[in-house]
């Protein structure tokens, strides 16, 4: 194998509680996580000698905003890789992104799992999954929840995966219809927790509380999806970024629905019925009327 192409899906946090703040400067948290089928596809080529730019590992991309730099987790995941595996073959990367960036759907994070696959199958695949989500975790809090299929629970800091597997509960979520919306600015994620610890009691969800909220949906085998939704972090961003909640109201108000922001932000989804209901193409009216036409609206479901 010389070349592979790799889906790097975008995610949803359905249900996020930041529970509070670690002595290593990390929060701890409780989410339920999901894939899209919406993503970034990162394309790995292999080629013989390694002696280019970044250790033999090269990065493009079709968008012209994304670092090509060691700032990237694809190349941070390419050199963790190799310190793990001794692989010594260059490696050339070409993303084609449409994950934005700053929004809290996960790309760098999946950008970075993706590069982990990718390297791993050209390799011969001498990295177990075990081994995977160690290099997963090291490289950011999101990552480790790119290796599982399906609907995940995520604890810690984010990298104590837990998959839902065949559970009522994945099957309630699986294929359901999503509407995935952002603005046109950007949440920094440190900005978002940073903001969190200083504001009253944290913002916090206690932990016991997060878990029992949790659980009783996962334990309820009717309960919809859109029981399940809730973020403590909307707090911190609706307090500076006054164009969220005042759309999100809206939507409430015109069309029924029941939209939240996925993690840190910027981006907002709503799930969508599957017959009836507001059409797409009027939602994304209003969203664009509120936020402007650069405001990104697209329909997809979870993977």
């Amino acid at each position: 194998m010389e070349a592979i192409t790799v889906f790097s899906p975008a995610k949803l946090n359905l249900f996020l509680a930041v529970t509070g703040r670690r002595t290593d400067g990390f929060h701890d948290l409780l989410s339920l996580a999901v894939k899209l089928e919406f993503g970034d596809r990162l394309t790995c080529t292999q080629r013989q000698g390694g002696g280019s730019a970044n250790g033999g590992f090269t990065l493009a991309s079709s968008d012209p905003r994304v670092p090509l730099d060691e700032t990237n987790l694809i190349l941070r995941a390419a050199r963790r890789f190799r310190e793990a595996t001794g692989w010594p073959i260059g490696v050339d990367f070409h993303l084609e992104k449409q994950i934005p960036m700053g929004a809290g759907l996960g790309g760098g994070s999946s950008n970075a799992v993706a590069a982990l696959k990718g390297l791993n199958a050209l390799a011969g695949e001498p990295l177990g999954a075990g081994q995977l989500a160690e290099l997963a975790g090291d490289l950011g809090s999101d990552c480790p929840l790119f290796l599982s299929d399906g609907p995940v629970i995520m604890r810690g800091r984010g990298e104590r995966v837990e998959s839902l597997g065949a559970s009522p509960a994945a099957v309630r979520l699986r294929a359901r219809r999503v509407l995935v919306f952002k603005p046109d600015f950007p949440i920094p994620t440190a900005w978002a927790y940073g903001r969190m610890a200083q504001m009253k009691a944290g913002g916090y969800l206690g932990a016991e509380a997060a878990e029992g909220r949790l659980a009783a949906w996962l334990a309820k085998a009717d309960a919809s999806a859109d029981k399940l939704l809730f973020n403590n972090l909307e707090a911190v961003a609706f307090e500076k970024f006054l164009a969220l909640p005042v759309l999100l109201d809206r939507l409430r108000a015109d069309f029924g629905l029941a939209p939240l922001m996925t993690g840190s932000g910027s981006a907002c989804f709503a799930f969508l019925p599957e017959s009836g209901g507001p059409t797409v193409e009027k939602v994304t009216t209003v969203i664009r009327e509120a936020w402007g036409s650069s405001a990104l609206a697209l329909e997809t479901r979870i993977g």
